[in-house]
């Protein structure tokens, strides 16, 4: 598939829900289904590489290192210093790691690995052996604890999660601040809008270099934005993309659903001048009638 057509799939518009399971609609896994009133929506390619619809479940993606039969084996551990390999299966129902992968978003896997503070982020697609075994170049940039996503396609859209531990002295951060503005690099991401709890909100990111718009955001991954959330605390995960569209910037906008109130760790990548780039906020979910977090910015 070209690029024009692969991005014909995605537009500006996001639908971020984190209904009951942190899903789109009333998506109980990491899947995200379109919301009826948004024509036209695919959170997937619309090829033969198609995600299949999510699974039941009560429990949001993430939260689960098994389910339905499938299990995330870590091999390896990780640690800080120098990039080194991390290794991991995914162990199918027959007790045999999986080889079979569908394509999603260019990638057959997506790995998160996200530090238990929220401070530390990464999102790697890591490359599979014959035998199952995926591996990756891996460092943290801390000892404590993590905890790694494995969001991948196979008979049906998963994510699981393991905690991992990275040796040393742990001095676990404080949650970042609320922030409407993130810095990263030359770029700063204005975030506009608030996340109610059991309703559908508007959220708009607007990207900006050096005080101008960016208007001419690159493909990543077949998209122009990607948005990992993790709620704090118990880390539940949603990984979205946009929807059809082809708009290259500056806005990117989310509609976003909390089950309750409560803080989220919003991050954002996006591709310019041929470097991926993650923006990264704090949102905390509010009544309709409560106040609106106030403007401070979060600085990587």
């Amino acid at each position: 598939m070209n690029t024009a057509a692969k991005l014909s799939t995605y537009a500006l518009g996001l639908a971020v829900v984190f209904g009951g399971a942190l899903g789109v609609g009333k998506m109980v896994g990491p899947t995200a289904t379109p919301p009826e009133t948004t024509a036209g929506h695919s959170d997937t390619h619309s090829d033969a590489h198609a995600a299949p619809p999510a699974a039941k479940s009560d429990t949001p993606g993430g939260l689960q290192v098994s389910q339905d039969g499938y299990t995330l084996n870590p091999i390896t551990s990780i640690a800080t210093g120098p990039p080194a390999d991390f290794r991991f299966t995914v162990i199918g129902p027959d007790g045999k790691p999986v080889t079979a992968y569908q394509v999603e978003h260019d990638k057959k896997m997506h790995l998160i690995v996200a530090s238990r503070d929220l401070t530390s982020f990464q999102h790697v697609h890591p490359e599979m052996a014959p035998d199952g075994t995926w591996s990756v170049k891996l460092a943290v940039p801390k000892a404590g604890s993590y905890r790694a996503f494995a969001d991948f396609v196979t008979n049906e859209k998963l994510t699981l999660g393991a905690d991992l531990q990275a040796a040393g002295d742990y001095r676990p951060e404080p949650l970042p601040h609320v922030s409407r503005v993130s810095a990263v690099d030359d770029y700063t991401v204005n975030l506009a809008g608030n996340i109610v709890p059991g309703q559908q909100s508007k959220l708009t990111l607007t990207v900006n270099k050096g005080g101008e718009p960016i208007t001419d955001l690159e493909p990543y991954l077949g998209a122009y934005g990607h948005l990992v959330a993790l709620r704090a605390g118990d880390m539940a995960y949603l990984h979205v993309h946009p929807e059809k569209g082809d708009k290259a910037g500056p806005e990117i906008t989310f509609y976003a659903e909390a089950p309750s109130r409560g803080d989220y760790r919003l991050f954002l990548d996006f591709k310019h001048d041929g470097k991926v780039r993650t923006a990264s906020f704090t949102a905390t979910a509010v009544l309709s009638d409560g106040h609106a977090p106030s403007a401070t910015h979060d600085h990587h």
